[in-house]
Order: structure tokens, then C-alpha cells, then sequence
């Protein structure tokens, strides 16, 4: 069935997430993709069909396929790309009709595509606050090939009984053809759900299609070609679509074709249409209803009040079931009617009749404007986006329609991973922000870097008001916009409100520590020596979502405040690191080590910032064997320290499963695991002797993705793993290491005999081996262009003439910065490939973290990573895409995460920088040709067309100097900003 506009995705997650289906309620917007339509006309006579035939082939001229992205999240609107139909209403001045659900509240970018496949750019010049109709607008002197015809709207034909045909486009690229009778007028707005767009307050037409599908802006026309209905939504139960009405439409474009204002009014109260006999049992007297049947005989009940909101024209005027009977003296019985009157009385005062209980009472209110309540304009800011409350969402829950709504709960706003969508901000940094202006004046003094309190609440419990801290990033977030719709461009211009105020300078702060509640008084001490470390990633790079990790971290040198960490929580250097201590003071940190291959990191902090009783702990220098017993102590989610006894009960090389898109995983350790209960609570803490002596570090390892949930394994990694590092970092050195780029794994001594590992070798390993019987055998080589390499299935004997027994074997190379030994880079391998002893000189590698990027079209562009090297065995000479954002050019014209772009405009682009040269010159609106090479190494090519607009270039480029990154936009401004 037909797609719908789901309003639940936000998080650059991962970026193929982009499906938008979604039921609610058993109904459903009709098709913003790609409808599964038949042609299923049933005709009883030829000259039925040939009448129909030749108006379908009229009709089709004026139909067009919508390709179309909303572009930023706005109201209760996610930001996606997709797909829709609309037809011509006025072929000169380019108008095409479509539902408000294409068109969007918010920014929009879209072409269309005629039936003889021109394309041609659109605007919207229209969306209506409530109904569900918009108008887009297209230059026809564009249209060369084809002559335009558009269709006539007449409302007044949509009778019951009628024979019509919804008339859609599949994509461009086969027509849609949907049969059906007209069975009624007067059904209610069907209900697409709570915290989405909902029509209401008009009557809906309802049709039996003999068939399921569509698409959203379809024309419902009849057998002479008139449109007498737009096709809005359908049963996801049954094979009825539901129309909307054309009464409102026409007098809009009129409007439009007049040059004259689109008048919209409202008393914010939300009215049901309900049979007679609901209204009876609410206390409609017999005499009205004798009156107004005979006014109205064609039609089974009347308007009756289902929610009035707070603070507006109507409250504590109208009661919830109350009848309405008239206004201004004019018996009602319709919308359209309530309609009419109200559009054309804005700012009057108007006298409602209704009955309540019984009693009937006349009313009087003052008619507000719909527009003036519908938001036009928002605001981004710290990486997420905010406007005015709308009537749209006040409505569900009958709130005054003011507040600041949170329409993109991301960035420092990042609430709840689960909910995105329907917050409310009552308060920043101990500040009342009642409306935008106000929030807009607080958050322009609110510091980069600060922690500031926020109150808040959900428009779905305002019974649990919550109050949290939220970090503000002015600086990889620095935009702070408002967004202003411009109905005559169709562009929602914006200016820079206020540039970010410097961070202010940390000061020192005391922290005491608890000890932690044991017998052992070397153990207690050991709280002295743990952390947490929280980082805040606002990018997506090397494939790894942006967002919030935490976990914590053993402190392996208090005088100089060097952390060990998860490298989980400690992906990559773009991004803030902070260090808790003692649950009392937090200071920045920054990045100062990863390791390529063993899962950990070491970042810094000044011990200075914090006055506390910090210890350094006793490391030990003998390796963990399996039956030691040892003592855990680990964090739970509640980052209460808990403590067991445990045993170890296998050391074993880890094998993480690896992604359909690479990313970082652990690989070439062996890892500890232990029979301890609540180590599977704990994403993170230590082994440790009961001495007090640190044996290894509990770390979460980063597995595969399943079903939008990361996979997290967790495993002890023997301290003695990391010694070396620590040794060099406390010298004051940068370690360098040099890793064999291959993955290896074990085999047991049959497995290795099969393969052809000689007797000697085998016995030698017998005899030689302390913990296990095993040989290493290469499991995966990654990319490289040297001769000499190792190949998957190939056994190792030795490594510079030692017996490679344990993982650690084949670690590679270790050394500081400041020694001489980091250039001695190739090691001597012996090896048995195809039963053949074979000795191997492999050269050493220096993985090199990700300090470039490129933003181009809303992709994320940049060298492969070392994932990518891992994983792939050909890797083509490109640029790779990383991250693309949901509703950018580079999904909707088809540049997927994993892809390489090789050509740009037939110009190779094998690295970054050639490829910003050559984008830099490309045209704003303008297409451009690609290349790309997918990662199967499959090559395909695109058109892409960019919008510097909505989507400028940037890149992002580390300063190994500084360790700060510096970003530049260009295509719109040539400023500079570090960050």
C-alpha cells in the first residue's frame, strides 16, 4: 500500500533508515512514494470506455510526478525525501494543486516531472493551515515540448453515486489509474494519529475503489474530465480512499489568480460531524432537529464541538458537545459553510447558537486569523530546531497555542533516543522562555560549553514536567538561524542571530570521593582511581553515528591526568570529551592516543581543574590465565560502583562479527571472559588482584547493527595489553604504533595439521605454549598496494624467529615518538600457505585516523577509513561517502553510505581535496554528473543537483598542531571558525 509520512525517525542514525511508512489508526496518507496501482477499469458499454478513454488521455497532460525533499524538520514534519503527484489548475501561471502533506509546513525543495517526462523546478506558494492543500509553482515558459493543459475544478460535481477515476503517477513512469464509486460526502477528516499532521473540520468524501494504491495529490476526476476531488488518504483495511473536498480550494486559487490574501480564520475550536442521533442523546431538542432536517434533508446530523483550546476565541464560551445550530443567524449544517463565514470575518466579532443539554444559548467570539496562529518561521540552534507551538499540535491535547516546540530534538536537545518528536521548553538556564522570542533572547547569552539547566515537558504528559542539564555546542554546532518562509521565492530566508560567546574558562573545583563498600581497604581506595568520561559527537564520521556515549575510565596517571577508556565511547577525535570526577566535577578532556586494533583510547584531563584524593593505581605486569581469580568491579546503568569475586574462565581471540557498512571493531586481541553475574550489567570497569593491583580493564566493544540497535559485547582486556602505551605516554611521548594490517584468529593443532604445519612445528608449539593449543591464521588481509603480503588461510609459524602462541605476538610495532626504533617497520614472517613453509617480509602500517572531511550536498564525504581498508579488497580511487543526511540532494538523487565517487563533471576525483577544486566551481541549482563506484565495486553514475541554500559545502579539516578542527564553508561565505 501507499507510504506515509512517518514523524518518529530524526537521528543520523544510520543514514539507509530513510522508509517513511507508517499506519496509524487504520488510515493513511495516500502514497508520497511509489504507488502499486492497476489499470482496473471495468467498462460496461465501448462507448463508456471510449469516453473514458479520451478523457484520461486529456487528463494525464495535466498530471504531474512530484520529486520532492523536506528539507529541515519543522512543526510535527520529519525532513525526508520523497515522491507525490499534483496537477495543473492554472497552465499560466504555472499553478499545481497538491495535498499540504507534499508541499509541507516547512522548507521545501522539488521538481516535476510532465507526463512527456520535462522536468521542471517548483515553489510552494501556498500550504493551508489545516486542510489538506497546497500549491506549487512552476515557470511554464520552461515547458518546451508539451502543451500545458490544466484541469477544472468543480466541487459541485462530486455527487454520490459518481462514477470517477484518481489519476496518478507512478514515479514518472507509468500512469495510475484508480476506478471507484463515490459513496459519501460527509464522513469526518480520517485520523492519521497523534504528533502528525490531521486534517479536520471539513467534511471528507468517501470512495469504494475496486482497487488499493494511489498516490498523495492525485486529481479525482469524472467522466467529462473535471476534478472534482483530491485525493488525500485511504483504509489501510479496505479498499476506500477518502478525498477532500474542492470547495476551499477554489476560492484559494482565485485567490492566488487574483493576487489577493488567502484569508483563513478560526475560533480554535475543533467540530465533529455526528449523526442525529448522537446529537439527540447530547440534548439536541426535537424542534431543532425537525427544523434543521427540513433545511437540510439531504444531510444526517450536524456539528457538534470536540475540543476547544485553551486561552482562544472560544474558550469558556463553548463546552465540549455542544451542538452547533448557527451563526450570524445562519442555520448550519456543513464546514464548508462554517468555513465561509469565518475566512471572510476575521478580526469580528461572530454569535454562535448552540445547544447544550438541552438548553440552547447564543455565544459571541472574536474570529481569529488561522494564519497568524500557524508558525512560519523557526529557529536552529545548538544543533537542534525550535518553533511556536502550532495549532496543528495544540489541538490533540487543547493547549493555548504558545510555547516554544521542539521540532528536532537533536543535538544538545537530544531528550530521549526514543521520542524526537513533541517537546516543549518551559525554561533555559533558570530563564522562563513562554514563546520563541523570548528563548531566542536567552539562548543568545548562554556561552558556548556551558551546562545549563533546562525545564520541559511533553505535549503528551503535561502532568511530569522534567528538568535536566544540557551542554551547549556553539562550536561543531555553530549555526544559530531564523528561518523566515518567503511565499514569493519559496525559500525560507534566514540571518545569523548571534555569534557564539566563548567558552568560559574552567575553574578548579573539590570532589570527595566515597569509598567503595567492601572489607578490603585496597579495594575501597580503588574509587579514588576510576571516572567517567562522557563524549559528544555532533558529527557522523568513519561510519559511527553522532549522539552521547558514556562509560568510565581508569585514571593511569593522577599527576599528569592521563584516562584509559573504551575506544566504543572514544570513537574518533571530532568530538568533545569530558571527565567526571567523583561524580562531582566534570573537565574537558582531550584525545590523546587510539589504538588502531584493541578497543581502547587514552584521553587527558588538567588535573589542575579538580582538588580531590586522586590515586594512581598499581598496574600489573604478569598476564591474567584462565582459573586466576579476581575481583570486579564495574558500573551498572545506574553508575553505582558494584563489586563481586570472579574466576576467569577463557582468554580467547575475539571474533566481532563485522558490518554491511564498516565501521571500527575490535580485532587481532584476546579477550577476557569471567564468571561474574552482574559483569553483564556493567558496561565498563576493572579486574583487579586483591591488592588493589589493576589486572585488566571491562570494556564494551562496538559490534554489529541489528534492527537500529548497536550490538555491544563485553570482554576484559589483560592490562599488560596496554602497558607499553602507558609506559610511553608517561615519558611524556606520543606512541606510535605499527600494526600488521591483516585480521587473525585461532586454530586448533588438528585444524593447523590439516593445513600443512609440519610435525616439529606442532610439537614445538606443544611444548612451548603456557595457556592454550593454537596456531594464528589470517582470517582477512586488508587493502594494500605492497607486492609481499599475507593471505587469508595462511598459518603463522613465527614472527622475527619467535613462536607467535598468543595474540600479542603479532601486536606489531610499539615505540614513542622520540625513538628511533618506530622506522624498523618490517617483520619477518614464516608462514605455511597451500601446505608450503613460506618466509614473509610484511611491512608495518601506521593507521591513520580520519582528520578531513568534506561536506558536499548533504553527504559527508572522506578518505576511506580504516575500516573501509579492512574490509574491502579492492578499494577504488575516490572519495567516500561516510554519512547522508535525510532529506539532502545526495539521498535523493542517489548517493548511498559506502559509495565512492570517482568522477565529478568527468573530472577524476581520487581525494578530497581535488574534489572540493572541483566542486567549488559547480553552479548553485545547477546539475552536475557523477561517477560512483558502490562498494561491491560496481560503477553507476548520477545527476545531481545542488542547493547551496539549504545544503552549502564545508569541510572540516584537524589541525595536528593545535588538535583543533577548522572549518570552512564555502559556496556562501569564505569566514573562518575554529573550533
Amino acid at each position: 500500500m501507499s507510504s506515509y509520512v512517518e514523524n518518529k525517525k530524526r537521528s543520523l542514525e544510520s543514514d539507509d533508515e530513510n522508509d517513511i511508512d507508517h499506519i496509524a489508526n487504520g488510515f493513511k496518507k495516500r502514497d508520497l512514494e511509489q504507488p502499486q496501482v492497476e489499470d482496473n477499469l471495468n467498462f460496461k458499454d465501448s462507448e463508456n470506455y471510449i469516453r473514458w478513454q479520451n478523457t484520461i488521455s486529456k487528463v494525464v497532460k495535466s498530471v504531474v510526478s512530484i520529486h520532492f525533499a523536506q528539507v529541515a524538520p519543522f512543526d510535527c514534519d520529519p525532513a525526508f525525501v520523497s515522491e507525490a503527484t499534483g496537477f495543473v489548475v492554472d497552465s499560466e501561471l504555472g499553478i499545481i494543486l497538491t495535498n499540504r502533506h507534499v508541499v509541507g509546513a516547512g522548507p521545501f525543495v522539488g521538481y516535476v516531472v510532465f507526463d512527456n517526462h520535462e522536468e521542471c523546478d517548483v515553489t510552494p506558494i501556498y500550504r493551508d493551515p489545516v486542510h489538506d492543500f497546497g500549491f506549487l509553482k512552476f515557470d511554464p515558459k520552461k515547458i518546451k515540448y508539451s502543451e500545458i493543459q490544466a484541469l477544472q475544478l468543480k466541487p459541485s460535481l462530486a455527487k454520490i453515486g459518481s462514477e470517477i477515476r484518481v489519476v496518478g503517477n507512478d514515479a514518472g513512469e507509468k500512469l495510475s489509474i484508480l476506478a471507484g464509486f463515490i459513496s459519501r460526502l460527509d464522513r469526518n477528516a480520517p485520523d492519521y494519529g497523534e504528533l502528525t499532521y490531521n486534517d479536520f473540520n471539513t467534511e471528507y468524501i468517501q470512495a469504494a475503489a475496486s482497487a488499493s494504491g494511489g498516490s498523495s495529490g492525485s486529481p479525482v476526476v469524472n467522466i467529462d474530465g473535471y476534478a472534482v476531488a483530491l485525493q488525500a488518504g485511504g483504509s489501510s483495511e479496505a479498499s476506500t480512499d477518502f478525498f477532500l473536498p474542492l470547495d476551499r480550494v477554489l476560492r484559494a486559487l482565485k485567490c492566488v489568480q487574483s493576487k489577493v490574501p488567502i484569508t483563513r480564520g478560526s475560533i480554535q475550536v475543533q467540530w465533529l460531524l455526528k449523526p442525529y442521533d448522537e446529537c439527540r442523546r447530547l440534548g439536541l431538542t426535537s424542534e431543532r432537529e425537525a427544523t434543521l432536517r427540513e433545511l437540510f434533508p439531504e444531510k444526517i446530523g450536524l456539528l457538534v464541538a470536540e475540543t476547544i483550546l485553551r486561552e482562544g476565541p472560544g474558550d469558556g464560551k463553548i463546552k465540549e458537545g455542544d451542538t452547533l445550530i448557527a451563526i450570524n443567524g445562519e442555520y448550519i449544517s456543513s464546514f464548508i459553510q462554517v468555513d465561509n463565514i469565518l475566512d471572510s470575518n476575521i478580526g469580528k466579532n461572530i454569535e454562535l447558537t448552540i445547544q447544550r443539554s438541552g438548553v440552547e444559548s447564543v455565544v459571541s467570539c472574536k474570529i481569529d486569523d488561522l494564519h497568524a496562529i500557524t508558525p512560519d518561521r523557526y529557529v536552529e540552534v545548538c544543533g537542534a530546531t525550535f518553533n511556536e507551538l502550532s495549532y496543528q499540535m495544540a489541538r490533540f491535547y487543547a493547549l493555548p497555542v504558545k510555547g516554544v516546540f521542539l521540532s528536532s530534538a537533536s543535538g544538545s536537545f537530544n531528550f530521549d533516543n526514543r521520542e524526537k518528536v513533541g517537546w516543549i521548553i518551559d525554561a533555559i538556564d533558570n530563564k522562563e522562555t513562554p514563546d520563541l522570542d523570548t528563548f531566542i533572547g536567552v539562548m543568545k547569552y548562554v556561552p558556548d560549553r556551558k551546562r545549563v539547566t533546562v525545564r520541559y515537558h511533553h505535549l503528551t504528559d503535561r502532568h511530569s514536567p522534567n528538568v535536566t542539564s544540557v551542554y551547549i555546542d556553539r562550536h561543531w554546532c555553530n549555526e544559530f538561524r531564523v528561518y523566515q518562509r518567503n511565499d514569493t521565492t519559496g525559500i525560507w530566508d534566514y540571518q545569523n542571530v548571534a555569534k557564539p560567546i566563548p567558552a568560559e574558562p574552567s575553574k578548579p573545583h573539590q570532589a570527595r570521593f566515597i569509598d567503595i563498600p567492601t572489607d578490603n581497604p585496597n579495594l575501597a581506595k580503588l574509587s579514588h582511581s576510576l571516572c567517567m568520561v562522557t563524549t559528544v559527537a555532533a558529527i557522523p564520521l568513519d561510519s559511527l553515528s553522532a549522539g552521547i556515549l558514556k562509560t568510565s575510565g581508569l585514571i593511569i596517571d593522577a599527576e599528569r591526568g592521563y584516562v584509559i577508556v573504551s575506544r566504543r565511547a572514544v570513537p574518533h577525535d571530532c568530538l568533545d570529551v569530558f571527565v567526571t570526577i567523583a561524580e562531582s566535577v566534570v573537565v574537558p578532556a582531550t584525545l590523546e592516543f587510539l589504538h588502531p586494533t584493541q578497543n581502547y583510547a587514552v584521553i587527558k584531563y588538567d588535573p589542575k581543574l579538580v582538588i580531590a584524593d586522586i590515586i594512581t593505581p598499581k598496574l600489573s605486569n604478569e598476564r591474567m590465565k584462565r582459573g586466576d581469580k579476581a575481583q570486579f568491579i564495574g558500573y551498572p546503568h545506574n553508575n553505582r560502583l558494584v563489586t563481586s569475586e570472579t574466576t576467569v574462565t577463557d582468554i580467547s581471540s575475539v571474533s566481532i562479527p563485522s558490518n554491511l557498512i564498516p565501521r571500527y571493531r575490535a580485532t587481532n586481541l584476546e579477550a577476557i571472559s569471567i564468571d561474574c553475574n552482574i559483569s553483564t550489567r556493567c558496561n565498563s570497569g576493572i579486574l583487579t588482584d586483591n591488592d588493589g593491583t589493576i589486572r585488566a580493564l571491562w570494556l564494551a566493544f562496538l559490534g554489529e547493527r541489528q534492527e537500529n540497535k548497536e550490538k555491544i559485547y563485553l570482554f576484559g582486556l589483560d592490562i599488560v595489553d596496554c602497558k607499553q602505551v602507558i609506559d610511553i605516554l608517561k615519558r611524556g611521548e606520543k606512541p606510535i604504533v605499527r600494526i600488521v594490517d591483516a585480521g587473525f584468529g585461532s586454530i586448533s593443532i588438528l585444524n593447523a595439521r590439516i593445513r600443512g604445519v609440519p610435525e616439529d612445528w606442532i610439537e614445538r608449539m606443544e611444548k612451548e605454549s603456557l595457556n592454550r593449543l593454537q596456531f594464528m591464521s589470517v582470517s582477512r588481509v586488508s587493502y594494500t598496494e605492497e607486492k609481499v603480503k599475507l593471505q587469508t588461510g595462511d598459518v603463522i609459524l613465527s614472527v622475527n624467529n619467535k613462536l607467535v602462541t598468543v595474540m600479542d605476538d603479532l601486536a606489531g610495532v610499539i615505540c614513542g615518538s622520540n625513538e628511533s626504533s618506530h622506522s624498523n617497520h618490517v617483520l619477518k614472517f614464516k608462514v605455511v600457505r597451500e601446505g608450503k613453509i613460506m618466509d614473509l617480509d610484511i611491512k608495518t602500517v601506521e593507521v591513520k585516523e580520519t582528520d578531513h572531511i568534506v561536506i558536499f550536498s548533504g553527504c559527508i564525504l572522506q578518505e576511506p577509513h580504516h575500516a573501509v581498508r579492512q574490509a574491502m579488497v579492492d578499494i577504488p580511487k575516490g572519495v567516500y561517502c561516510t554519512f547522508r543526511g535525510e532529506s539532502s540532494p545526495a539521498l535523493q538523487y542517489g548517493i548511498s553510505a559506502t559509495n565512492f565517487i570517482t568522477h565529478v563533471n568527468e573530472e577524476e576525483t581520487p581525494d578530497l581535496d581535488t574534489f572540493l577544486k572541483v566542486v567549488k566551481e559547480i553552479p548553485d541549482l545547477s546539475y552536475c554528473n557523477m561517477r560512483l563506484m558502490s562498494f561491491d565495486n560496481v560503477p553507476f553514475a548520477i545527476s545531481l543537483k545542488t542547493n547551496y541554500h539549504y545544503f552549502p559545502t564545508a569541510e572540516l579539516k584537524r589541525d595536528n598542531t593545535t588538535g583543533r578542527w577548522i572549518e570552512e564553508e564555502y559556496n556562501k561565505t569564505e569566514e573562518t571558525t575554529v573550533l
